[in-house]
């Protein structure tokens, strides 16, 4: 007679354990639900929805992608007020997608996940949580984001600041800013947003750069009342809207993944980069220090229309000297010189490679240790070798183009093929091959050479593109159409199918 276990005789609690209910989170709820997997559930440790939109609210948050792009192609809003929506119109969309689909009864609010482990025994992921309880799945997809976790500046002295200080990713919206000394540290994109915001109400502004960033001008007009109209009376005006918008940013990503092959097209796009900040700032000095020496798309690019000119304004400085360490009251430079401040914001950017909890494979094998010791991989962007039954949304080399959504359309597309064909087949396990896994990663080391970032001089550019290895992980080295054709057609027989045998 053949024993069983515990674990066989119950079964898991869900079929799909989604850890983040962020848009990947979401989309993959609603994916589930399209394909008639009902038998789901969402962790997520915030008492809201919506990720990196719930989270930030800073002044002049908006999207950085055409808004009629930023969405899902299946869902689309007609009612977007401009063309580069602002913030709280993005997390009421994300509210508006939840309630419409059902998802919210899926959800489970302030549930931190401190752990997920493979059982082999039975086939399942064991998913522990703060409270000391455990959620089991048979499949896990890890849709945690890029932009939740946030990251602070390794400054001295940081905590010896007796002023008030404020991570961007945190905004506090009881602290008034009007007629404080504030110092920003950072000039990536969310900085690009805020500095033109605040730069009117404050008594002084400096803004310490470490990188310059290439900024595209902004086409941002507003949608009007009967332009919204005609969206939702004749859905194919705002397709053919969207199909505009996604092939303007995708000749943007074709510059970054095809570098070399189209260098001619990428120097177009700096060239008219530069004739934007030569249009913006006068002072030929102060143009220099905002000059960008890599090459464009080492770093996420970035559009606006006000950011540069902002450094024209008397109550503005542009610090490039570098920081040796805060004190009580202001900001020391190496060169020994101190501003003194009331309020320090930290546009400092998220942690975008952490996965915030240990994920323990086959034979004990955590991935992140994994990755630390072998670098950052996977297939498609997708699974790894080791890792049963788990989809990263997205894992190393799988996000795509400049939209989020277009990531999770080929990434959650792929984890339900997968688990498509595991249901089909009536097993219980599903993992991918390392020969396949190979494959694929033998294929990005052959495309990577073309890219911007082995071509832009990138080394300077201290972007979140590169990790600890000096790898490019973040982006896959293909179009979006390329991408999102592969999500419909790898081999599924790339992935091993079993059912674990108990021993008699």
């Amino acid at each position: 007679m053949t024993e069983t276990s515990e674990t066989e005789q119950a079964g898991p609690d869900h079929e799909v354990v989604i850890v983040g209910a962020g848009f990947a989170g979401i989309g993959a709820g609603i994916a589930l639900k399209r394909a008639g997997v009902d038998d789901f559930v969402l962790l997520e440790r915030a008492g809201d929805i919506g990720g990196t939109w719930r989270d930030n609210t800073y002044p002049g948050l908006s999207v950085d992608i055409p808004s009629p792009t930023y969405s899902f192609a299946f869902e689309p809003r007609p009612t977007w007020s401009r063309l580069y929506a602002k913030g709280p119109e993005i997390k009421d969309y994300a509210d508006h997608c939840v309630r419409k689909y059902g998802i919210m009864p899926h959800v489970r609010l302030n549930t931190t996940v401190v752990a997920a482990r493979f059982d082999e025994t039975g086939d399942i992921w064991r998913v522990e949580l703060a409270d000391g309880s455990t959620v089991t799945g048979r499949y896990l997809l890890s849709c945690q984001g890029a932009l939740t976790t946030p990251s602070f500046p390794e400054i001295e002295g940081l905590d010896d600041f007796t002023g008030h200080t404020v991570h961007t990713a945190h905004w506090d919206h009881d602290h008034d800013l009007t007629g404080k000394r504030v110092a920003v540290i950072g000039t990536g994109a969310t900085a690009l947003q805020i500095i033109p915001e605040i730069a009117g109400r404050v008594a002084r502004l400096d803004v310490y750069q470490r990188t310059p960033i290439w900024v595209y001008p902004k086409f941002d007009p507003r949608l009007p009342r009967p332009v919204q109209e005609l969206f939702r009376r004749v859905p194919a005006t705002q397709r053919a809207t969207r199909f505009v918008t996604t092939t303007a940013v995708e000749v943007i990503v074709t510059g970054v993944v095809h570098h070399r092959r189209v260098e001619p097209l990428v120097k177009a796009i700096e060239r008219r980069c530069l004739r934007h900040l030569k249009s913006q700032v006068k002072d030929p000095q102060l143009r220099a220090e905002l000059t960008p020496r890599y090459g464009f798309g080492c770093k996420r690019p970035s559009f606006s229309n006000d950011y540069w000119r902002t450094f024209n304004r008397g109550n503005v400085d542009l610090v490039t000297t570098g920081i040796d360490r805060l004190t009580a009251t202001g900001i020391r430079a190496v060169d020994g010189t101190e501003r003194e401040i009331d309020t320090l914001i930290l546009a400092t950017g998220f942690k975008v490679f952490d996965i915030s909890f240990p994920i323990v494979g086959r034979e004990g094998v955590e991935l992140t240790a994994f990755w630390k010791q072998h670098r950052r991989q996977s297939y498609e962007g997708a699974a790894v070798p080791g890792f049963p039954n788990l989809f990263l949304v997205p894992g190393p080399y799988g996000n795509i183009g400049l939209s989020w959504f277009q990531m999770i359309d080929a990434q959650i597309r792929h984890a339900l093929r997968v688990i498509g064909e595991a249901r089909r087949r009536g097993v219980t396990r599903a993992e991918v091959r390392q020969e396949a896994h190979d494959r694929y990663m033998n294929w990005v080391a052959h495309r990577m050479p073309g890219t911007v970032f082995l071509n832009g001089d990138c080394t300077t550019a201290n972007s979140y593109y590169f990790d600890e290895h000096g790898d490019a992980p973040w982006q896959r080295p293909s179009s979006v159409v390329a991408a999102r054709r592969r999500s419909r057609s790898f081999p599924l027989a790339d992935y091993d199918y079993s059912t674990r045998v108990s021993a008699g």
